[in-house]
């Protein structure tokens, strides 16, 4: 039998690299009204403006990018992996483009808005328990992997180094560039690519800037991509040594913020960036004098009924 993954794609390398331009060189955000304190600056990246409308862009084009030059994806053989929305609509986004098929492990109440984009771009989907969240999609998509090897690349995002390897060489990169001042970075732990990836970068570029991890107070929060860790599985990607300070974000607080960001900068956000920047506020009312970044992971285009519960 022939090892489908090493026969080349035709114009593969030439649609990865005109896919590059719309990945990442996201805009830097000064957030001028939501928070005001001498001497103290707060920014945030808005991720959603590049392709797929999320931070997980970055990582996925990586991923792709690695297998392909590797001879991993290739004529018949399909990216699997586990997502809990936003990394699949990237994959998915960047399979149409290069013509790779894509089969996603997610969890059932992943928002109606994320399974109708995953669908429309193709992706094949398999739902699991929404008790079990992506922990358990997780689970399935390596139980397919081990007993499909010649059909899938798994991707695996939570071990995949090429995660926070996007971030290392992109996010950070942009940073630097645009705010080199920056004291404090700010960020919430899911898959834990952005912040290790971003924070690894930033410490070499500067080992006093202080990096700050948020994660949900709970298990059972409402904070869509964010893990718990001390209940979580946690990602083999993930260095706990890594921060300065970690922080607790409830979902209350992010729902809160919601409202606030609305209101002051005009701003919809998803409960996950809402809960980066309530993270990102909490450090910046603590300085007397600094420059605090975060990312905002997506807007709230994906999370439709609940945006709307919350602004009500």
């Amino acid at each position: 039998m022939s090892n489908l993954s090493h026969i080349a794609v035709p114009g593969i390398p030439e649609k990865l690299a005109a896919l590059q331009s719309q990945i990442g060189n996201t805009p830097l955000f000064e957030l001028r009204h939501i928070f005001r304190k001498k001497g103290v600056a707060l920014f945030a990246k808005l991720e959603w403006m590049q392709l797929s409308g999320s931070v997980k862009a970055r990582a996925a084009y990586f991923i792709f990018r690695d297998a392909i030059n590797n001879g991993r994806l290739g004529k018949g053989r399909t990216l699997l992996d586990a997502t809990s929305g936003n990394t699949g609509i990237a994959y998915a986004s960047l399979g149409k483009s290069l013509g790779i098929p894509v089969t996603l492990c997610l969890p059932e109440n992943a928002s109606s808005e994320r399974i109708e984009i995953l669908r429309s771009l193709g992706a094949e989907l398999i739902l699991t328990s929404r008790y079990e969240g992506t922990d358990g999609a997780q689970e399935l998509a390596r139980s397919m992997a081990e007993n499909e090897p010649h059909r899938f690349f798994y991707a695996d995002q939570y071990k995949n180094d090429n995660n926070w390897k996007a971030h290392y060489y992109g996010t950070a990169v942009e940073i630097i560039e645009t705010v080199p001042g920056i004291t404090h970075f700010v960020a919430g732990l899911g898959t834990t690519g952005t912040f290790v990836g971003t924070g690894r970068r930033l410490k070499k570029f500067n080992p006093s800037i202080q990096l700050i991890s948020l994660q949900p107070d709970n298990p059972l929060h409402g904070l869509e991509g964010w893990k718990h860790m001390e209940t979580a599985a946690v990602p083999d990607i993930y260095d706990p040594a890594l921060a300065d300070l970690n922080l607790e974000i409830s979902t209350e607080e992010a729902w809160d913020m919601i409202r606030l960001a609305k209101a002051k900068e005009g701003l919809i956000l998803s409960p996950s960036s809402a809960a980066n920047l309530a993270g990102a506020i909490r450090v910046a009312s603590a300085l007397e004098a600094g420059i605090v970044v975060t990312v905002l992971p997506d807007n709230g285009d994906k999370y439709g009924d609940i945006i709307k519960k919350i602004l009500k």
